[in-house]
């Protein structure tokens, strides 16, 4: 919903106290100086009372200041989030590929390139993470249009978003898999099958 265009009346009618004066300063005007001209005129009119002034730019701030920490906070947390899933797919890339350590010898031994191991290894990890982008995006879209919903002015949650995630995902885990993959396609075959 849209809002309207509107006039503001203070305490009802132009003859009550005002309590408020809304002065729209010219960009290019000093503001030291514009204030210090403002305030005798503010004394004459109304001795009794403070010159008080704040400007609209930062009540409007303040009004979004918890948003902003929101903000601050999500992306601490999904950094940390990120790191720590690095870790896991780490590990589990590591115990992967010393459960794997025979197979990838014979592989090796038959003529199997360093590029079809690494492949190999790489595409259960790369499997999952499709899995749980299909649980993820859904649920991030919905969450953040019903998140959007309690303002009058927003924006609407473009596709290439969940593309652009979706690809990060993917590039993050294939990064951190690789490292463990091309470490156990290249290691020499025979020490892995001389156990046997």
């Amino acid at each position: 919903m849209t809002v309207s265009p509107l006039a503001i009346l203070f305490n009802g009618s132009i003859t009550n106290n005002v309590n408020n004066i809304f002065l729209r300063l010219k960009p290019s005007a000093d503001l030291k100086q514009t204030l210090a001209a403002i305030q005798p005129i503010f004394d004459k009119y109304n001795p009794g009372s403070p010159f008080e002034y704040s400007f609209v730019d930062e009540e409007f701030g303040k009004k979004f200041s918890t948003e902003n920490q929101v903000a601050t906070l999500a992306s601490i947390f999904a950094g940390l989030a990120i790191f720590i899933s690095c870790l896991g797919l780490f590990g589990m890339a590591s115990f992967m590929a010393e459960q794997r350590t025979r197979e990838i010898g014979v592989r090796k031994v038959l003529g199997a390139s360093a590029f079809s191991l690494w492949g190999l290894l790489s595409k259960d990890f790369v499997r999952l993470v499709l899995v749980a982008l299909l649980i993820a995006i859904p649920t991030a879209y919905y969450c953040m249009h019903h998140w959007l919903q309690n303002y009058q002015y927003r924006t609407d949650i473009s596709w290439w978003i969940s593309a652009t995630a979706a690809a990060g995902a993917i590039v993050i885990t294939i990064l951190t898999v690789s490292f463990q993959a091309i470490k156990a396609a290249l290691a020499n075959p025979v020490k892995s099958l001389r156990t046997e």
